[in-house]
C-alpha cells in the first residue's frame, strides 16, 4: 500500500482527527472527519468562513492528530486551496452528510489538499515510523 492510501485509510479508520492551525501565534485545534485521496493528493474540507480555513489560508502550516486502536498518527505539513469544482464535487461525493451544509458553487466549500507532508505513525508498543506523503 502507498504512503498516501495508507494514511488516507488510518485517518478514515479513526473516524474524527485533530487538526490544528496557527492563529497570530496561538495554536487552535477542532475536530475534523473529512479526508479525501483526489488526483493523487490528500485532501480536507472545511466553510470559507470558519476561522480554520482563514488560519490555514494565513499560515498554510498544519499538524493532524488522529487515535485509532491503541495508534496514532500526526500529519504535518502545508496546504493549499483546490478551487476546482471537480475536487469539490469529490470530496461532497465521498461526504454526502456534507450535501446538507455546502455545494460544490456555494461560494463557501473549502477543499484543501496537503502540498507536502510528513506523518508518523506511533503507538506505546512499536517504533515510531515517519513517511512522506
Amino acid at each position: 500500500m502507498d504512503n498516501l492510501k495508507r494514511v488516507h485509510d488510518f485517518l478514515k479508520e479513526c473516524g474524527t482527527y485533530y487538526l490544528a492551525t496557527d492563529d497570530n501565534g496561538q495554536p487552535r485545534v477542532r475536530p475534523f472527519g473529512t479526508v479525501n485521496i483526489f488526483d493523487g493528493r490528500l485532501y480536507i474540507q472545511t466553510g470559507k468562513k470558519k476561522d480554520c480555513a482563514k488560519q490555514i489560508l494565513t499560515n498554510p502550516k498544519v499538524e493532524i492528530c488522529g487515535f485509532t486502536k491503541g495508534k496514532w498518527i500526526r500529519v504535518a505539513g502545508e496546504m493549499a486551496e483546490d478551487d476546482r469544482f471537480e475536487a469539490k464535487k469529490s470530496m461532497l461525493d465521498a461526504y454526502p452528510n456534507l450535501r446538507a451544509m455546502y455545494d460544490e458553487n456555494d461560494g463557501n466549500t473549502l477543499v484543501l489538499y496537503f502540498t507536502k507532508a510528513t506523518a508518523t505513525f506511533s503507538s506505546f508498543t512499536e517504533p515510531a515510523e515517519t513517511v512522506e506523503i
